[in-house]
């Protein structure tokens, strides 16, 4: 008996380090995908430069968009404890997450503008692959940058640096699940597309990973004492934002490409954050 006893406890520990191992694994290739980070091979890998699978990522998209959140309020933080006040701080902070991921969201936000431009559903496809940027990208670039750093000097302003630091990161996290909306219930506009490559998430996936970005959210804002109505405007405005752009691809090009999630991102992390500050009182 106790042989056996402790053969299932082997097992057990063997079936949560293989866990481990996998969300790990697709952590590093999450941060690897969205970001410019240096992440190490991991020992478990095969291949670190595969290309991910979003049926698997999706369990581990919240916390990647927290990692890929703590150099910019790191930053904005660093910023005001050097008294450097509360707009630099929010450029200094910006400005880091734009050169984290390199411009990965702004480019697919800038490219999604410009195509929904487009007079047929061919010419926005068309013009969602050319690299070249027009006056509907530059603009809707514009205001991104002009947004998010109002929105985060305006916070710096109102709440202490380690409630910043905070919200900082539950927009990360909510906005990159928001980023997933058209991937999740929209088909690929092409099917040669970056994001046909990588996998559609299976709804169910997705509802879990929401719920836990949701639980972290709610946790991180009352360590911090945020208001629970700000937490919940965050959660309702990035969800949102995210179907908001999932209606738009689909009445515009009749399904979702990879800068449609970038775009879906960006505006996820701008309504977030002005969520939270119709909480907050001046």
């Amino acid at each position: 008996m106790s042989d056996q006893s402790e053969k299932a406890q082997t097992l057990s520990q063997n079936a949560w380090q293989r866990i481990l191992i996998g969300i790990l694994i697709d952590l590093a290739r999450a941060l690897r995908f969205y970001s410019r980070l240096p992440v190490p091979r991991l020992p478990w890998e095969q291949d670190p430069h595969a290309l991910p699978d979003f049926r698997q990522l999706v369990r581990v998209l919240p916390l990647a968009g927290i990692v890929l959140g703590l150099l910019p309020a790191f930053v904005l933080v660093l910023a005001l404890a050097l008294d450097l006040g509360p707009w630099l701080a929010a450029i200094l902070s910006v400005a880091t997450a734009t050169l984290t991921t390199g411009a990965f969201h702004e480019d697919g936000l800038a490219d999604t503008a410009d195509s929904f431009g487009g007079t047929t559903r061919e010419r926005r496809l068309a013009i969602m692959k050319d690299s070249l940027i027009g006056s509907y990208g530059s603009s809707a670039l514009i205001l991104s940058f002009a947004l998010r750093i109002g929105a985060l000097a305006t916070l710096a302003s109102r709440v202490d640096s380690s409630a910043v630091f905070a919200a900082i990161l539950v927009a990360a996290a909510l906005s990159r699940m928001a980023g997933l909306v058209p991937l999740v219930f929209l088909p690929p506009a092409r099917p040669d597309g970056a994001s046909q490559a990588v996998g559609r998430p299976a709804r169910e996936s997705f509802w879990l990973a929401a719920g836990f970005a949701a639980g972290m959210a709610l946790l991180m804002g009352m360590a911090v004492r945020l208001p629970s109505s700000g937490i919940g405007l965050m959660l309702m405005f990035s969800a949102l934002s995210g179907w908001a752009l999932m209606r738009l691809a689909a009445r515009h090009i009749q399904g979702q490409t990879g800068d449609v999630a970038g775009a879906a991102q960006q505006v996820a992390e701008i309504a977030a954050l002005i969520g939270l500050l119709i909480a907050i009182e001046p």
